[in-house]
């Protein structure tokens, strides 16, 4: 990870032996951090999981590319969120950033368009497209998308998940 507001990065490996390392799963959660407040909670396993099956296709897609996810936004508390509202910023009033399984990404050298398409085609939660600011939204409560339109061609040659 690389976090564009703190300019933190972290490697960190949060699954060995066949299990999550709590103290890895902790320093993830400290670092996706709402940094106005300096505040945290513990990051959604699902949501750790999901941006980890989106760096393996990626990586698949451009073996000579280091893959790092840039973090625009991980867990913000719900002050923060408000205020962000209040100053227009257009944030949900039930942003699932405050519940911790929500975030906001890029990849350097990456079409943000292409991150959208294989989140999506996972079907493993929402995915939201921000084309003007270059980023994906991406969290694992429902299934759904905004500020973009999945077409039949969105998912060709992907893998879907079994039905």
């Amino acid at each position: 990870f690389y976090n564009t507001h703190t300019n933190e990065y972290l490697d960190v490996t949060y699954w060995r032996d066949g299990r999550y390392d709590a103290a890895a799963m902790e320093e993830i959660s400290i670092y996706l951090r709402d940094h106005r407040r300096g505040t945290h909670i513990a990051m959604s396993r699902d949501t750790i999981n999901l941006l980890y099956d989106i760096k393996i296709r990626l990586q698949a897609r451009y073996p000579d590319k280091e893959i790092r996810f840039s973090v625009i936004s991980g867990y913000r508390s719900p002050e923060t969120n408000a205020m962000l509202r209040a100053n227009g910023g257009g944030q949900a009033k039930k942003s699932r950033h405050m519940h911790g399984d929500a975030i906001d990404i890029r990849v350097k050298g990456v079409n943000s368009a292409e991150i959208r398409d294989i989140a999506w085609c996972m079907q493993r939660g929402g995915v939201g497209y921000y084309r003007g600011s270059d980023f994906v939204h991406v969290d694992t409560s429902k299934v759904r998308y905004w500020n973009w339109e999945p077409t039949d061609s969105t998912c060709a040659g992907e893998e879907r998940p079994a039905s």
